[in-house]
């Protein structure tokens, strides 16, 4: 009898095509850490996610990146009509030691943006997580229990035309009606329906109109 020897593929070596993802399960904090430091801070794809040894490796599609873009774009014209300072921290890489980690599509410091504004490397010792992350077409199963390891308290999920709020309410997400960030704000119904009026005339007349919007306001 032959005995089966096992694969070791090198991560670099795994091509993921658009829109797919894979799932590896039984994956160490050590071995998570080693394959951040592999494939360097400076990548675009793949999105890599952990979660209590299940690792994910996503790359997204340009369809799913787009609507996250626009999505952060509304957002910075919100708090720039109520004066609010921001810090867009992108897709940077959010860690729990020995416990979670993850990449949003995009994320926002308000509440902490002064805080956080020299900030070139996150640590999870001394730096507060996100106030606002933002997903868009999640595959991810464990998108929401990662986010609620790191304590982030705000996550929007936008998929097929319909955007969701998840409040953060002790380690659980609960879905909201109302944002934490823009509590006044009908952003169930407002941000699916700026997406539209981008495709119809465009990003930047649609966000040149929202401007202006607000400045009348």
């Amino acid at each position: 009898m032959v005995a089966s020897v096992p694969v070791t593929i090198p991560i670099r070596a795994l091509k993921l095509s658009p829109g797919s993802h894979l799932l590896i399960e039984n994956i160490s904090w050590d071995q998570y850490d080693a394959l951040l430091t592999e494939l360097g801070e400076e990548r675009v794809s793949p999105r890599i996610n952990y979660c209590n040894n299940t690792l994910e490796l996503m790359a997204p599609l340009p369809i799913h990146e787009r609507p996250n873009r626009l999505i952060a774009d509304i957002v910075k014209a919100l708090l720039d009509s109520q004066d609010r300072d921001w810090e867009d921290f992108g897709s940077t890489t959010f860690r729990k030691a020995q416990a979670a980690g993850l990449e949003p599509d995009t994320c926002f410091y308000i509440k902490n943006a002064e805080y956080m504004r020299t900030c070139e490397r996150f640590d999870p010792a001394q730096d507060p997580p996100p106030d606002l992350s933002i997903e868009s077409d999640v595959t991810s199963r464990t998108t929401l229990e990662t986010y609620g390891l790191l304590q982030v308290p705000e996550v929007w999920i936008y998929t097929s035309g319909t955007l969701e709020i998840y409040i953060l309410q002790g380690d659980d997400y609960v879905l909201s009606n109302e944002s934490l960030t823009f509590p006044s704000l009908p952003l169930g119904e407002m941000i699916p329906e700026l997406l539209q009026q981008a495709k119809q005339i465009g990003s930047r007349k649609m966000l040149k109109q929202l401007r202006s919007d607000l400045a009348q306001s």
